[in-house]
């Protein structure tokens, strides 16, 4: 028969296991988010980059159709 004493220990060092894997995993989660933060900021600035890129051609737009009196 195991004794008390060693059946808590035993407990608590599968416990302590445990959190060690979850602190592991929290890791691993915690450096992905950052990834995922960091592409996601790229997107988002080529995003900006890409509206600017759009007004500017449609300013180029309107004046070639204002030249071209196909304006309204």
């Amino acid at each position: 028969m195991v004794e008390p004493d060693n059946l808590m220990l035993d407990h608590l060092r599968a416990i302590r296991g445990d959190m060690s894997k979850m602190a592991d995993w929290m890791q691993t989660m915690s450096v992905e988010m950052t990834a995922i933060r960091q592409h996601l900021a790229g997107i988002v600035t080529i995003q900006e980059h890409d509206h600017g890129d759009i007004a500017a051609i449609k300013i180029r737009l309107e004046r070639i159709e204002k030249r071209l009196e196909l304006a309204d």
